[in-house]
């Protein structure tokens, strides 16, 4: 969708890690005041993100929004905030899918999302990476029940031989997304920001077709595909640019703010 034609969307979805902030989980001054700006014009900012919970909440927090309707944990948690009131979950059984990566990576860690609290992990993360109240406990105990999202991080693996292994597996059954680093996530077959937002429209009484929407990652594909417009950052790979409508400048480049100062 081009900005010529008099288009001009109605909701905006953000990424946060790598659009919204840089990956030291800092926001400038422009993003925050142009999101404040677009807010304030009328057109519905929601962060759409790979985060739980509290992650979101910090962005939110950082951005200064004390209302609104977001998109946790790639698709499978919907919520609204302040307080946070969980709306829309998706789940799904991890078991065999985690079971199949650590016969393959027996030194990796998992974490599974409590929704609205944190994590329960098998063995500590490496610091920042995840956000919440986090509880250690055995795998099996993890995957003994439904969950919403599973992360496996192999902190000691090269992210490209980890991706490799992983695209090797043929987890069809899952929908899932390899990061910049060794880290993996899974979801609920059919489960993406996509999903997500399409229920976050349902409630608005917004068309997909006036979306904008904004990241940087391949759990952002969906996202950017099914949007009005969908802008990839310019650190993102070929394979995502090459499904979104535009191209701005990187996070370190305040590419957010180039492409939302369009609809100011």
């Amino acid at each position: 969708m081009s900005e010529s034609n008099g288009w001009r969307p109605r909701l905006a979805a953000l990424d946060v890690d790598g659009t919204l902030v840089d990956w030291d989980n800092q926001m400038t001054g422009a993003v925050r005041e142009t999101v404040r700006a677009l807010a304030d014009a009328g057109i519905e900012v929601v962060i759409s993100t790979g985060r739980a919970i509290p992650g979101v909440m910090d962005a939110a927090d950082k951005l200064g929004l004390d209302e609104g309707i977001a998109v946790a944990s790639n698709g499978a948690v919907v919520h609204t905030y302040r307080p946070a009131d969980v709306v829309h979950t998706v789940t799904f059984d991890a078991s065999e899918a985690v079971r199949r990566v650590l016969e393959h990576v027996p030194d990796a860690l998992v974490a599974v999302e409590e929704v609205g609290i944190g994590y329960r992990v098998n063995g500590p993360f490496p610091e920042w990476e995840i956000s919440g109240n986090v509880t250690i406990e055995d795998v099996e105990s993890l995957v003994a029940e439904p969950v919403t999202r599973v992360i496996i991080r192999a902190p000691d693996h090269a992210a490209e031989e980890f991706g490799e292994l992983v695209h090797g597996l043929g987890l069809a059954e899952v929908n899932y997304n390899i990061g910049y680093t060794a880290w993996l996530d899974i979801a609920p077959e059919g489960v993406s920001k996509a999903s997500g937002l399409e229920v976050v429209c349902s409630r608005l009484g917004i068309d997909r077709a006036d979306v904008v929407a904004l990241g940087d990652g391949m759990n952002d594909y969906e996202m950017l595909q099914w949007a009005g417009r969908g802008v990839a950052m310019g650190q993102a790979s070929d394979e995502l640019k090459a499904v979104s409508d535009h191209v701005t400048g990187t996070v370190l480049d305040d590419g957010l703010v180039t492409e939302l100062q369009r609809w100011l």
